[in-house]
């Protein structure tokens, strides 16, 4: 399997024109950009997902429900779309559609992982309403997640409380303000 390719982008967010591999990029601390969905069912509860245990970062965390890293020459809306055709689909035959992303706000973060692996991420937020889905009607891909459920908003701070959950309080606090005005 060849490896992911991915833009590099400036300080600013602005692409450089170099593309390098995933591993290449993050290896080097250089800047990309990620996308983070929270996929929200009609009774307000959000979907999240527990990593994989071999993952290289935050394995057998709870996370919220899609991440994933724009391939080289993908906007944040086609990568969204992707990233949940490949982690998690559902079952009811009825996919999802650009249109039903609710972008919510932009932000930077840099991270040191280890010594080969150093996050410096635009990471742009959206989250996608969907009706009808529950654990029963989902797949997800078992090499990514090994696990789903959906929790209330409070449920979901508990877990940041106890330092279950992948450390994305920037999307959290955005998604608890979202949930408290509808």
């Amino acid at each position: 399997m060849q490896e992911e390719l991915i833009d590099v982008l400036d300080e600013n967010g602005i692409k450089t024109g170099q593309i390098l591999s995933r591993n290449e990029v993050h290896k080097k601390g250089l800047w990309h950009r990620i996308i983070v969905v929270a996929i929200i069912n009609e009774k307000n509860e959000i979907l999240i997902q527990q990593r994989s245990h071999n993952k290289d970062k935050n394995p057998d965390k709870w996370d919220i429900s899609v991440t994933g890293h724009l391939s080289a020459g993908q906007d944040s809306l086609t990568a969204a779309t992707r990233e949940i055709s490949e982690e998690v689909s559902v079952s009811l035959g009825y996919s999802v559609e650009v249109k039903d992303f609710r972008f919510m706000f932009s932000f930077r973060k840099e991270e040191l992982v280890n010594d080969n692996h150093y996050d410096r991420q635009f990471y742009d937020f959206f989250i996608l309403r969907q009706k009808g889905l529950n654990e029963n009607n989902l797949r997800f891909q078992e090499s990514e997640v090994q696990a789903i459920k959906f929790v209330s908003i409070t449920e979901l701070n508990e877990m940041r409380q106890n330092n279950s959950l992948v450390p994305r309080d920037e999307c959290y606090n955005e998604l608890s303000n979202y949930l408290f005005r509808i």
